[in-house]
């Protein structure tokens, strides 16, 4: 009997060392599962995160694209609005040179040339407009055609100075204000 009360302890000692193992192993294993779906957790949380920002950027790129689209667009119509409104301008201008207030305006753009470079002011202008600008300057009118859409151009008699009165170069002195004025 002492042999089998023996081996009875023995049994029960390693049974009972068994079942600690076991239940070490277990508490060890749950506490792996728990670690792994832990980081496995903070893992996807990350990938989330860096998910999220990636998206947020490409969505600010899209939308400043999208802006500076918009940008580009409004740019190109005003563009297109001002071109028209300045060959309307053109047209007017042309239109007006066929008036009758034209000559009137050669004679005060003539007299404000004499003002401005003294009286023997050279000028010329389109070829349409020789026969009454050789009528207001005389012996000062240069039969030189110059490619303008109307008005004059003046010279003081040593060429040092001149006086750019051409309809031309008054369109686009006031280019400026008609884009604005288009714009608004």
């Amino acid at each position: 009997m002492g042999l089998e009360k023996l081996l009875d302890e023995i049994r029960q000692r390693g049974e009972s060392q068994l079942s600690e193992i076991g239940t070490t192993t277990a508490a060890a294993r749950a506490a792996l599962v728990e670690d792994r779906d832990r980081r496995v957790a903070a893992i996807a949380q990350e990938i989330q995160r860096l998910a999220d920002r990636e998206a947020e950027r490409e969505r600010a790129q899209r939308l400043a694209g999208a802006k500076v689209a918009a940008r580009k667009l409004v740019y190109e119509a005003k563009e297109q609005r001002a071109t028209a409104a300045l060959e309307r301008a053109r047209t007017e201008l042309a239109a007006f040179t066929k008036s009758p207030e034209y000559a009137p305006l050669l004679q005060r753009m003539y007299a404000h040339a004499v003002e401005r470079l003294g009286a023997k002011v050279k000028v010329r202008g389109r070829a349409e407009d020789a026969s009454v600008l050789k009528g207001i300057a005389g012996k000062g009118f240069n039969d030189d055609p110059a490619p303008v859409l109307g008005g004059l151009i003046a010279e003081s008699p040593d060429a040092a100075k001149r006086l750019n009165l051409t309809l031309d170069e008054l369109l686009r002195l006031n280019e400026d204000k008609i884009r604005q004025t288009v714009d608004a």
